[in-house]
Parts: C-alpha cells; sequence; structure tokens
C-alpha cells in the first residue's frame, strides 16, 4: 500500500509538469529517465541488483505502441473496458481453433513423454495438463515473442493505465538478470511482460521457474524441459491434488439451481449424485472421484454445458484468473487423451454490453451482493447473483445476462 501510495504521488509531480492539451514525448522521455534513477533505482537496488545490472536501464526508452498507456497530460481512463460486447462463451471451444492444439499436443506427449513423466513423479501433474497450458500460452513454444521485456515493463510501470502493478514486475526482471538466468537480449516477452514459453510474469517467474534440465539456469525461453518443470511446480505449488481430475461434463436437471454454482459451495460428488446430477453420455463419476468434493460450474448458466469440478479447475484459474480459461486446458487435455466434444451444445446468446453489466453488478453491490467485482466480466458470482434474482421474481434461473434482463436486475 506504501509503494502503490507512492508511486501515486510521483506520478502526479511528473504528470503534472504538462498541460493535457499539449503530448511533448521528448518531454516524457526525460521524465521517464528521472523516474528510473529516482524510482527504480532505489527499489532495485534493495532487492539486490547491482549496479552493472541495473545499466540495462541506461538506453532503455519508452515504448509508445503498447495498449493501455496514459502519457503525461492525458485523462486517467474511467474504466477498462477493452472489449465493450461479449457474447457465447462457446466461441472459446471452437472445433476449428482446438483440432490443431490436439493434433500438436499429442505429437508433444509423445516427444516429451520421459521428460513429462518425470514432471509428474516430482509435481503430481499429469503431462496432458501440462501440454495444454504450454500449447495455450505459447504455441509450445512456436509463438514468437515480440516485446524487450525490460522496455515494455519500463513503459507500463511509468505510464500504464495500471502502472501500480508492472513496478513490482520491472525490480522483477531485472532480478532476472541480476541472477543470470538469462541476458537482457534475450529477455523477450508479450506486451505486459509475461515472459517465456510459460508466460509467467517476472515475479513468476522468480517464485516458481525451475532448472528441471540441470545446467544451472531456469530458462523458459528455450528450454523445453525448464518450461514444462516450471509449469508442473506452479501448479504443485498451487494445490494440484495428484490422483484426480479436473472435472466432468455433466447434466444438471431443472430442480438443482445453477445458482449453486461456485469453489465456495462444493460438496462431495456422491451428494450431487444424490440430487440428480448425473455425468454425460450414461457415463458414471469415477470410484475415486465419488467421495471427493465436486463443485458445480456453469460458465454460461443453462446456455452451456454444465460441469462438476475438482479442486483442481480451480488450481487451473491461479494460473490464469478466468473460468474460460481453466475449462479450455481441462478440455483441451482430455482431447488429448482421446477425448471426446461437449455433449451439450452452447447457445448463441445475445451480445452483452460489458458497461451495462457493470452498472447491474454496483445494484447489486448496492444490495450488498457480492458479484465479484462490478468489473463487466460475468464471473460465478455474477451468474449466481443474476440466478438468484430470476427466482425471486418468478422467472425461470437462467444464470446469464442478457441485454433485455440487465436493466431490470435491481
Amino acid at each position: 500500500m506504501q509503494l502503490a501510495a507512492t508511486l501515486v504521488a510521483v506520478a502526479a509531480f511528473f504528470f503534472g509538469a504538462l498541460p493535457a492539451a499539449a503530448l511533448d514525448k521528448a518531454a516524457v522521455e526525460q521524465q521517464f529517465h528521472a523516474w528510473i534513477e529516482r524510482q527504480v533505482w532505489p527499489a532495485a537496488k534493495k532487492a539486490g541488483v547491482s549496479r552493472a545490472t541495473f545499466a540495462v536501464m541506461d538506453g532503455t526508452s519508452l515504448d509508445w505502441s503498447l495498449p493501455d498507456l496514459v502519457p503525461p497530460g492525458s485523462k486517467q481512463p474511467a474504466s477498462d473496458m477493452r472489449q465493450s460486447e461479449f457474447g457465447s462463451p462457446g466461441r472459446y471451444f471452437d472445433e476449428k481453433k482446438l483440432a490443431p492444439l490436439i493434433s500438436l499436443g499429442r505429437e508433444r506427449l509423445a516427444t516429451y513423454k520421459d521428460t513429462l513423466a518425470a514432471v509428474e513423479k516430482r509435481y503430481g501433474v499429469p503431462g496432458p495438463i501440462v501440454v495444454a497450458i504450454w500449447g495455450r500460452e505459447s504455441g509450445f513454444g512456436r509463438v514468437k515473442l515480440p516485446n524487450e521485456a525490460v522496455r515494455s515493463l519500463a513503459t507500463l510501470a511509468f505510464m500504464g493505465a495500471r502502472r501500480e502493478d508492472f513496478f513490482g514486475e520491472l525490480v522483477a526482471a531485472l532480478q532476472i538478470l541480476e541472477e543470470d538466468h538469462v541476458t537482457s537480449d534475450r529477455l523477450r516477452s508479450s506486451w505486459a511482460g509475461a515472459l517465456g514459453q510459460p508466460q509467467f510474469l517476472p515475479s513468476k517467474f522468480l517464485a516458481f521457474a525451475v532448472d528441471f534440465d540441470g545446467d544451472g539456469k531456469r530458462d523458459i525461453w528455450n528450454s523445453v524441459p525448464d518450461t514444462l518443470g516450471s509449469i508442473g511446480n506452479y501448479l504443485a505449488r498451487h494445490g494440484w491434488r495428484s490422483g484426480r481430475d479436473w472435472g466432468f461434463e455433466a447434466e444438471v436437471p431443472a430442480g438443482v439451481s445453477c445458482a449453486l454454482e461456485g469453489p465456495d459451495r462444493g460438496k462431495p460428488i456422491t451428494a450431487w449424485e444424490g440430487a440428480g446430477v448425473a455425468r454425460v453420455a450414461g457415463k458414471a463419476f469415477p470410484d475415486s472421484e465419488r467421495k471427493g468434493d465436486g463443485f458445480l460450474l456453469m460458465p454460461a448458466g443453462r446456455h452451456g454445458p454444465a460441469f462438476i469440478a475438482t479442486e483442481n479447475f480451480y488450481v487451473l484459474k491461479a494460473y490464469n484468473e478466468s473460468d474460460l480459461y481453466a475449462l479450455f486446458i481441462g478440455h483441451l487435455a482430455d482431447r488429448m487423451r482421446g477425448g471426446k466434444p461437449f455433449v451439450a451444445p452452447w447457445a448463441n446468446v445475445e451480445k452483452v454490453n460489458r458497461l451495462a453489466v457493470r452498472d447491474m453488478q454496483l445494484r447489486l453491490e448496492k444490495r450488498g451482493i457480492d458479484v465479484g467485482g462490478a468489473d463487466g466480466l460475468v464471473g460465478f458470482k455474477t451468474r449466481r447473483a443474476i440466478g438468484d434474482w430470476q427466482a425471486a421474481t418468478g422467472l425461470a434461473a437462467t444464470c446469464f445476462p442478457q441485454p433485455a434482463m440487465v436493466d431490470k436486475v435491481r
């Protein structure tokens, strides 16, 4: 909190120096270099970064091509609504998009079977899960990382819309260079500073990257064993339960409310069975899973497939805080092992305006209802709040917003 307050004060000092009507990039660059010396160097030094390593900042300039920038003299955006509308979650599971990942994933499972077996032995995470994340994050290492990590992070920490989030990541990137895991010219990232084939932010690299090939460096840019081991370590450290699956597609009868969704409303899978929930296609839940806790998951409410998830689903969410991301990883892993597409279809629901959803969430928050934050996104807390409202007003609960409904939810 103290660091965030300091950054806000520094930003106000620097950013107030220029009139809003005129943006002088040369002057902004001067402010940037002053900020590097006055703010970044003390923080880096405190974190153990030497002056020799910090010299990488000497030739660093702002990257004006990045999104989400708020240059000095510019007005801070009122909200971060990059995507004004969203529609059916089913678009994430288009078979045409899945097919190449499934095919290439199976090839990687065969090519690196010994490494993946060693990763599972050490961390308890199955190879298909690790490979699915590898494929989703970087196309199995084929995606070229376009940005210089230090430059991107420095730009975002200085004048990004969420600069307080990136300041620590910039310092962490300098720590990576200090520890000599990679040279500065090879410290490549996404525009937001996510590093290497697993797409770890620098702080995550320091905490979870491993040297799995034993060469003395944690090289998630070029070493496949280090990449796979690091993903496995990340999931294990976030609570992956060895021997449990991520979840199962299920049939949820109308008598079981979709508003029962969420990681805080779990109960033994046998209890879900007792309520009439069944695995799809006549399959039984595995005996090894039935006594364990299960969690109702309905990412499109009644407009798409339903699932009974396990604790491991929420470990996947720790990698990327999105129900659809975690579901994609679990499903891709299943498909690599010969699994089939989802049985239930995804309905083509109408697109919903995110700003309207945010307004609905704010109204619900005023009533003391936890919607998971008024961000315009439809997470499980928003979905079940909608379901509870529908049931209270005599409507059939679908637990998913539609344009005609959003303004009515109070």
